[in-house]
């Protein structure tokens, strides 16, 4: 219990800092952790991972992963710096709040090491976007496909979603699997900035068996 008022303290501390309080005023901040705290106290667990929405104690982590190689096939570049990449955390945690997209902080089950991000993103969509990256050094392991299998199974029980689309670089082997392997097919391409992308839709996935 002690673990997670520290982990929930570290998410709520950076949205009612006093200069967002005074700016909002308080009645707005009760307001707003009411919507929030459903979405914080998610979790969701795998056999050997942890998934919860990203908080501010994430961040030196995950900053300290994203490296040129790692995101060579994503649509970012690393984040110039700290200060930087804290501009875009910050709004990941709003989106978290609103609900419209969600960012999750992956760490092993066994120990709590960090291990990467996973994304549902536009949930208002029929077919919301999934998204994984997982740290360099524990590449080849499954944790990807395992992450986006288990966030892929907690958007379908709680969204109206048809199918997820899944994009990715037509290069990016190892993530085209994790696709194929939740039964995604290649409906679309696309041209970006740093690579030519497929764009597979995962059917909506089956209740699992308790």
């Amino acid at each position: 219990m002690a673990g997670m008022m520290s982990w929930l303290l570290s998410l709520l501390r950076p949205l009612f800092a006093p200069p967002v309080c005074a700016l909002f005023g308080a009645l707005f901040c009760r307001s707003f952790l009411l919507r929030i705290l459903p979405a914080i106290l998610t979790m969701i667990q795998t056999a050997r991972l942890s998934l919860r929405p990203f908080a501010a104690a994430d961040a030196n982590e995950a900053f300290a992963c994203m490296t040129p190689t790692l995101t060579r096939y994503m649509a970012f570049e690393p984040p110039a710096s700290a200060a930087v990449f804290e501009l875009i955390w910050r709004q990941w945690l709003w989106k978290i709040a609103e609900g419209s997209d969600f960012v999750f902080t992956i760490r092993t089950l066994a120990d709590g090491q960090f291990m990467g991000l996973a994304g549902l993103y536009r949930t208002a969509e029929p077919e919301p976007e999934l998204g994984i990256w997982i740290r360099e050094d524990a590449h080849g392991q499954g944790y990807g496909g395992e992450a986006v299998a288990a966030v892929a199974h907690w958007g379908a029980q709680r969204l109206p979603v048809a199918a997820f689309i899944y994009p990715v670089a037509e290069e990016n082997h190892a993530s085209r699997r994790i696709a194929q392997a939740l039964g995604g097919t290649v409906f679309a391409s696309e041209s970006t900035p740093k690579y030519q992308a497929v764009i597979y839709r995962i059917p909506r996935p089956e209740p699992r068996q308790e």
